[in-house]
C-alpha cells in the first residue's frame, strides 16, 4: 500500500470527526436540522462540480446509459444523507468521541462481512482469527471509550 493512501484515509477520519461538529453548529445557526443537512450537501455539491470541471478526464455517460444503471447503485447518496442527518441529531447528545467510536465499530463489522463474502464486487478476504481478534479489540475499545 502506498503511504499517501494511508495518510488520506487518516485525514478522512479527522474530517469525519470535524464535519460532525461543523454540521451541528450549522444546525444551531439555522435552528433546523434538515436545512443544515441540505445546506451541507449543497455546498458539497458545489465543491464536486468545481472538482469535476477542473479534473474530470472521463467521458460523460449518456442519459440512456444512466437509465440502465440499477437504482441500488445510487444508494450512496441516500446513505450519505442518512449519515449526515443522523449525526446532526445525535452528536450533541452522545458526544463526538462516542459517536465516532460507534460509527467505526459499525463500519468494521460491516466491512468484515463485506470482505468475507466479497459483496458489492470486492475481492474476498475471509474472516480469520486475527481479523476476529482485531474486531473484538476494536469493540472493546469502543466500550472503554463509551464507558466515560
Amino acid at each position: 500500500m502506498h503511504w499517501i493512501f494511508l495518510f488520506l484515509a487518516f485525514l478522512i477520519g479527522i474530517s469525519n470527526a470535524v464535519q460532525s461538529g461543523v454540521n451541528v453548529q450549522l444546525r444551531e445557526s439555522f435552528n433546523n436540522p434538515i436545512l443544515a443537512a441540505l445546506t451541507s450537501f449543497f455546498v458539497g455539491f458545489i465543491v464536486l462540480l468545481i472538482a469535476f470541471a477542473c479534473f474530470n478526464q472521463n467521458p460523460i455517460p449518456s442519459i440512456s446509459d444512466i437509465k440502465q444503471v440499477s437504482w441500488t447503485r445510487f444508494m450512496g447518496g441516500v446513505l450519505g444523507a442518512f449519515y449526515v442527518l443522523t449525526v446532526i441529531f445525535i452528536v450533541r447528545n452522545i458526544g463526538p468521541a462516542n459517536m465516532i467510536c460507534l460509527v467505526v465499530a459499525g463500519q468494521m463489522i460491516a466491512a468484515i462481512a463485506i470482505d468475507h463474502y466479497g459483496l458489492q464486487g470486492f475481492a474476498v478476504h475471509p474472516i480469520t482469527l486475527p481479523r476476529i481478534a482485531g474486531a473484538i479489540l476494536l469493540v472493546a475499545g469502543v466500550y472503554l471509550i463509551l464507558k466515560n
